[in-house]
C-alpha cells in the first residue's frame, strides 16, 4: 500500500460499504457471522457497523432469526439522484413510442460501478415480450449496452475499466484483441446489431445516447428482439435501427444535448 492510499483510508467506512455491497449480492437474509465470513472479517469487527447501518435504516434485522437484509433506503436514495431521474423522465415517453412503433421491448442503460445498469424499460405492446427489470446490473463485456458504452469511452478510461473487469481479464490475449477490435467496429458504424451473447434467441440493437453532446455518451438505448416473433421479417433491422435513432434524438433534445 502506498502512502497516499494509507493516508486516505477509512476502515470503518470500508467495512460499512463492504457489508452493503455483500448484502446486495445475496438473495437471502444473512446472520452476523455469515456476513463476517463473506467480507473476511470477524463477527466482532462488524458488530458496531451493523448496529449503525440498522439505526440509519440501511439494513433491517428480522426479529425472529436475527438475520440482516437490505432495506429500500439505497433504492430510494438512488432515485433521488437528479441526473438519473431527469434522464429517466426524458426517456420514458420516447421509449414507449419506440416500443409501440416496432412492437419490441427496449431499455436505456448507463455505466455504473464497472457494470451496466438498466434505468428504464419500455415493454412491447405484444402478448409476448422480453422484460428486463429496471435497476438490474449486467456485466459490461457480455451485453450489447456494455459494448456500446465501452466503445465510446475515452481510450484511457476504457483501458482502466477493462483492466479492472474480472471477465475481460480472463480472456486470452487473442480474445482481448478481438474484443477491442469489435469496439472499434461499433464506433465506426455508430451502432451494435448482433445476436445476444447472454440470451439465446434474442437479437440486440444498441445505439449510443448523448453522442452529439460535448460531454460524450451518457447512456445506451437497446432493443432486445425475440427472433421467433420477428421471423416473418415484418420490420427489418435497418428500419428498427432508424426508429432507434429517432428515439435517441428525442431523448437528447429533452435533456438538452
Amino acid at each position: 500500500m502506498n502512502e497516499k492510499e494509507s493516508k486516505y483510508q477509512a476502515p470503518a467506512l470500508d467495512k460499512g460499504l463492504d457489508i452493503l455491497e455483500y448484502l446486495s449480492a445475496q438473495s437471502i437474509p444473512l446472520s452476523q457471522t455469515e456476513i463476517a465470513v463473506g467480507i473476511e472479517k470477524t463477527p466482532n469487527e462488524i458488530y458496531r457497523m451493523l448496529m449503525s447501518l440498522e439505526s440509519r435504516g440501511y439494513i433491517l434485522r428480522d426479529e425472529v432469526s436475527g438475520k440482516y437484509r437490505l432495506s429500500l433506503k439505497l433504492f430510494y436514495l438512488s432515485h433521488r439522484h437528479s441526473p438519473i431521474d431527469e434522464l429517466r423522465k426524458a426517456a420514458q415517453f420516447p421509449l414507449e413510442e419506440l416500443a409501440n412503433a416496432i412492437r419490441q421491448s427496449c431499455h436505456l442503460s448507463i455505466l455504473y460501478m464497472n457494470q451496466v445498469m438498466v434505468i428504464i424499460h419500455a415493454k412491447s405492446p405484444g402478448p409476448i415480450a422480453l422484460s428486463i427489470e429496471e435497476g438490474n446490473l449486467f456485466p459490461l463485456p457480455l451485453t450489447a449496452s456494455g459494448k456500446v458504452l465501452l466503445a465510446y469511452m475515452p481510450e484511457s478510461e476504457r483501458n482502466t475499466t477493462l483492466k479492472n473487469n474480472s471477465i475481460y481479464k480472463k480472456y486470452a490475449k487473442p480474445q482481448q484483441e478481438d474484443f477491442l477490435s469489435s469496439l472499434n467496429d461499433i464506433q465506426q458504424s455508430g451502432s451494435y446489431v448482433k445476436n445476444s451473447d447472454s440470451v439465446s434467441g434474442v437479437t440486440d440493437i444498441s445505439v449510443p445516447v448523448g453522442l452529439a453532446g460535448s460531454n460524450g455518451v451518457i447512456a445506451c438505448l437497446t432493443i432486445s428482439m425475440l427472433n421467433a416473433l420477428n421471423a416473418d421479417k415484418a420490420m427489418e433491422n435497418e428500419v428498427i435501427l432508424a426508429e432507434a435513432y429517432k428515439c435517441v434524438k428525442k431523448i437528447e433534445q429533452r435533456i438538452g444535448v
